[in-house]
């Protein structure tokens, strides 16, 4: 999607950090601005930040974790402009880094609600009615450099919600049409309201990443990208799987016998 000119781009968690960063982006090529939260307060602020800078924005609140306000966001964005080009599914939450072993199981469960069932719950009942548009369109998860590795000590709740995004994120790829495009957005540190003040300040300034992540978007990358370093941990993990294959499972003539994705295009053909 080359121009957003006119386009209706909806941002879950858009008041705030990456989302707000990508409204006021996404607004600046003249795109038409949803966001979403559960903060009405938040929300109002952002929308009148972004109508100062000359964006046409709306919100609705909304708490992903609920599917039915996930449906009446979808109701207010066809109603208010009769079309979805771009879905950003950006609302997440972080919860206190403990261990596996000393996790509140509520805790974990709070995170999942929103970091994982919140894009599920977005992406199934908007792409649903994408499909239905029958027009080309976006769904851009938002994941994390923890869905590829392990970053921060005691943050297992948040990297398991995390790669769950990436697991999501690589199914509705295959399962959506092919006028509708579906990629992973990877954020590194990004300073933003997520993070302490004293521990945002080391981070990526939010507009410099949208700055970065805006150009893949429109050119509908697979992957959208930003902090150049974490292609380090992530060949370190490639290594470490590619190793165990050589060792243990090498390659050999007819080995795609139990191949699935074989077998299954086998059946089909």
């Amino acid at each position: 999607m080359k121009d957003f000119k006119d386009k209706t781009v909806v941002i879950t968690g858009g008041a705030t950090g990456i989302g707000f960063a990508l409204a006021k982006a996404f607004g600046a090529d003249g795109a038409r601005i949803v966001i979403a939260e559960p903060r009405l307060k938040r929300l109002e602020q952002s929308v009148a930040a972004l109508s100062n800078l000359g964006v046409d924005a709306s919100y609705c609140q909304c708490d992903v974790a609920d599917p039915e306000r996930v449906r009446t966001l979808a109701d207010y964005v066809w109603n208010e402009n009769g079309r979805v080009d771009v879905l950003i599914n950006n609302a997440g939450i972080k919860v206190p880094n403990h261990p596996v072993t000393d996790l509140p199981l509520e805790e974990l469960h709070k995170i999942f609600s929103v970091n994982f069932f919140g894009q599920w719950h977005a992406a199934s009942i908007f792409g649903k009615r994408m499909i239905e548009q029958g027009t080309p369109a976006s769904i851009y998860n938002v994941g994390s450099e923890l869905s590829f590795f392990s970053s921060v000590p005691n943050a297992t709740a948040y990297m398991a919600t995390k790669h769950a995004i990436l697991g999501l994120t690589e199914g509705l790829r295959e399962e959506m049409p092919e006028f509708i495009n579906v990629g992973l957005i990877v954020p590194g540190f990004v300073g933003t309201e997520m993070h302490t003040a004293e521990a945002a300040a080391m981070g990526m300034n939010a507009d410099q990443f949208a700055a970065l992540v805006m150009p893949q978007i429109s050119a509908g990358e697979r992957f959208v990208v930003s902090h150049a370093f974490n292609i380090e941990h992530i060949n370190a993990r490639f290594d470490a799987i590619s190793n165990a294959y050589s060792s243990y499972a090498p390659r050999y003539e007819g080995d795609d016998a139990y191949d699935v994705k074989t077998l299954i295009g086998r059946q089909r053909s």
